[in-house]
């Protein structure tokens, strides 16, 4: 099934946020459709802050593993594209897909001092740009373009969204992606508006999988969660090992 297909199905595609090849492997090994790669994720993994500050470089190799290691769909979260014009965008994403990937994340907003987002108009120029330069490519990407409209809780975030997915939708996006939201009339309204499949993202109040399924979400992800969480377990672990002076809480509850 192509990974386009993959969001048409009436129950949602979970996709497996993953990290590095590790990772990737254990989403296919466990039976998941579809993973993608989590920005902030590799970000911390590398040492950096998220928001763009590692180098294009450095994304594009940890791709290249996990890509080169799993037989699973991979959609890579490109952040705001490593670019500022459409050109520079397309040229990254023609990388990528020298590697075999199947979608990617854009978002319309930028990490400077802060986040800010990018005027809608503005961005959805620079998305229709993009996908001509693709279509002309003969590149089958799926476009997920990500709006942080909840993320940064602006003033009328339901009506800005909608706004939003209109314009991206004309653009050429495939899906929209609205992390940070979880209220339930919220994702009601804006899936019954959007016209393309809407991706949302675990939040400790997100309805369970079968709610968002009548809700009409048709993808459900997993951001950094998981690698925050795993990261939290091994501050834990190792601080027992310092309190304690000893492994055995290594043991407990292990695999070793």
């Amino acid at each position: 099934m192509t990974f386009n297909r993959l969001h048409k199905n009436s129950y949602p595609l979970i996709l497996c946020n993953v990290w590095d090849v590790n990772s990737a492997k254990i989403a296919e090994k466990l039976g998941f459709q579809a993973i993608g790669t989590s920005s902030a994720a590799i970000a911390s993994m590398l040492g950096y802050d998220d928001g763009e500050k590692i180098q294009f470089e450095e994304l594009c190799y940890v791709v290249q593993k996990i890509a080169g290691n799993t037989f699973l769909p991979l959609s890579v979260d490109m952040e705001a594209g490593y670019g500022r014009t459409s050109a520079e965008i397309v040229n990254n994403i023609k990388k990528l897909a020298t590697y075999g990937i199947a979608g990617i994340n854009l978002e319309d907003s930028i990490v400077n001092a802060e986040r800010i987002l990018v005027d809608g108009k503005r961005f959805a120029n620079i998305l229709y740009e993009v996908n001509n330069k693709l279509n002309e490519a003969d590149l089958n990407i799926f476009l997920n373009i990500r709006t942080d409209t909840y993320v940064l809780n602006v003033p009328n975030k339901l009506d800005e969204t909608r706004k939003r997915i209109e314009l991206y939708t004309k653009a050429g996006a495939d899906g929209i992606f609205i992390p940070c939201l979880s209220h339930e009339a919220d994702i009601k309204f804006l899936v019954d508006e959007s016209l393309l499949p809407i991706n949302i993202m675990a939040m400790p109040d997100l309805p369970n999988f079968e709610k968002l399924k009548e809700l009409g979400v048709k993808r459900i992800s997993m951001g950094d969660c998981l690698f925050s969480n795993m990261s939290a377990i091994l501050k834990h672990k190792l601080s027992k090992v310092m309190d304690n002076q000893s492994f055995a809480d290594i043991f407990s509850d292990s695999k070793c």
